[in-house]
């Protein structure tokens, strides 16, 4: 089993920054993809940003330009730093690992990122 704590959310002006945090562990083999999703009230999840094992990584398209995902392999942790937020950003951001040995995805239980003045 992986377990996923994430970390970092909070209220933040528009205009501001954040910078969540989610570490992992339990067996981190076979690790496919890192990345985060969120959730606002009323919508579907969305995937925000992804990160392959090889480096490679995709964002959504409301995000590009503002957003940017990297991980440390030593920690097991992957990040995502917000810039530009905007009141639309508003939402529980839940990490997420995916595995290509056939295990189910692992999902953190989310923290919430609120953009409001």
């Amino acid at each position: 089993q992986v377990q996923l704590v994430e970390s970092g959310g909070g209220l933040v002006q528009p205009g501001g920054s954040l910078r969540l945090s989610c570490g992992a562990s339990g067996s981190m083999r076979s690790v496919y993809a890192m990345g985060w999703y969120r959730q606002a009230p009323g919508k579907q999840r969305e995937l925000v940003a992804r990160i392959f094992i090889g480096g490679n990584s995709n964002y959504a398209d409301s995000v590009k330009g503002r957003f940017t995902i990297s991980r440390d392999n030593e920690k097991n942790t992957v990040y995502l730093q917000m810039n530009s937020l905007k009141p639309e950003d508003t939402a529980v951001y839940i990490c997420n690992v995916k595995f290509y040995d056939g295990r189910s995805d692992a999902w953190g239980q989310g923290t919430q990122v609120t953009v409001s003045s």
